[in-house]
């Protein structure tokens, strides 16, 4: 999600990659020397990242967090989550703040090629909406003529906005904030027309309202917002360990092993791609430098990605989200594990 803290971020990058590119070089053994992984969510969002009752973070950035950890330690509780914000969460990365993110971020080239960080995979399709009262009267986005709209800095959705508006030879007037929390209570307080942001986080929003029904997120997308866990370049060991853990994830469920049947289908599967998955063979394992058994652990300890987003965004949650393009490529979806051997 690019933004006026993005400038700002660019300048930074030469000077951070000298340093962070050194310090990437050993991202698996500075993790395992230390004890822990650090992990950059956000700040706050339902469904992604936002502590419960009491106080535990849970979200599906939560639970890759924890799922990387498990892969590394056999141990979800050797972890650091680092709430970010969208203005702070590369340059946190680039510092060495954290090993990874996992926070909601979009994949864009500049992105990718002036901060000195990559994307290791993507995890999570999405795109740009609007969400506005539902008595408002407004049943598509071109009615918000001259509206006041809510946006959160250091985000794509500052640009999405306003090339819209662009677009359609009109203005709007533009109220930015530092976080999702605060863009969403101004929009409660009257304090702009709409909220503009990716359509999931502004159900995350929407789910924390004190009367959700009165929000509409109008059903137009005007952008391609593909979530990606970044790294700092220069590491290609923590480059392949990040993407093929993620892969391992959906290959589980488009394999059907669940957290339920993975010990099952250790002992008994025949199917030589299930017995790589779960380090029945521990190619997999030695060629990222992981433990034989880093896939089956995660699974037996998380579920398969299926399994993790039905739990925390999915239709039974506040949330509520379907699956959609979130869905593995085999019912209809994007997601697709490259092939695992």
């Amino acid at each position: 999600m690019l933004g006026r803290a993005f400038l700002a971020a660019a300048a930074l990058a030469g000077a951070i990659f000298t340093t962070g590119a050194a310090r990437a070089q050993q991202t698996l053994e500075a993790i395992r020397a230390r004890g822990t992984l650090a992990c950059g969510i956000h700040t706050g969002v339902a469904g992604f990242a936002l502590p419960d009752s009491k106080g535990v973070w849970q979200g599906l950035d939560v639970e890759l967090c924890r799922g990387l950890a498990v892969a590394i330690f056999n141990d979800a509780s050797r972890l650091r989550l680092v709430p970010l914000s969208s203005s702070t969460r590369f340059t946190a990365l680039g510092s060495g703040e954290v090993d990874v993110l996992f926070r909601t971020s979009t994949q864009t080239m500049l992105r990718d090629t002036t901060l000195g960080l990559r994307h290791a995979v993507t995890y999570f399709y999405d795109g740009h909406g609007f969400m506005v009262r539902a008595n408002a009267g407004i049943g598509k986005v071109a009615e918000l003529r001259d509206a006041t709209i809510c946006l959160v800095a250091g985000t794509t959705n500052e640009q999405v906005t306003a090339d819209y508006f662009r677009s359609i030879n009109t203005s709007f007037k533009p109220v930015v904030f530092d976080r999702v929390d605060q863009a969403a209570a101004a929009l409660q307080a009257g304090r702009c027309d709409a909220y503009g942001h990716d359509a999931s986080q502004l159900a995350g929003a929407r789910a924390t309202f004190p009367n959700p029904k009165e929000w509409l997120i109008l059903p137009e997308r005007f952008s391609k917002e593909p979530y990606g866990a970044y790294i700092r370049r220069g590491d290609d060991q923590w480059f392949d360990v990040v993407r093929w853990y993620t892969y391992a994830l959906i290959e589980a469920e488009e394999q059907g092993v669940t957290r339920a049947n993975a010990e099952e289908m250790r002992r008994s599967s025949a199917n030589p791609n299930t017995r790589r998955l779960l380090g029945v063979t521990p190619e997999l394992g030695e060629s990222i430098r992981l433990d034989r058994s880093w896939a089956f652990n995660v699974i037996k300890a998380l579920g398969h990605y299926g399994e993790i987003y039905d739990r925390t965004m999915g239709p039974d949650t506040q949330v509520g989200l379907a699956r959609g393009p979130n869905e593995i490529w085999t019912r209809g979806g994007l997601l697709y594990a490259l092939p695992l051997r």
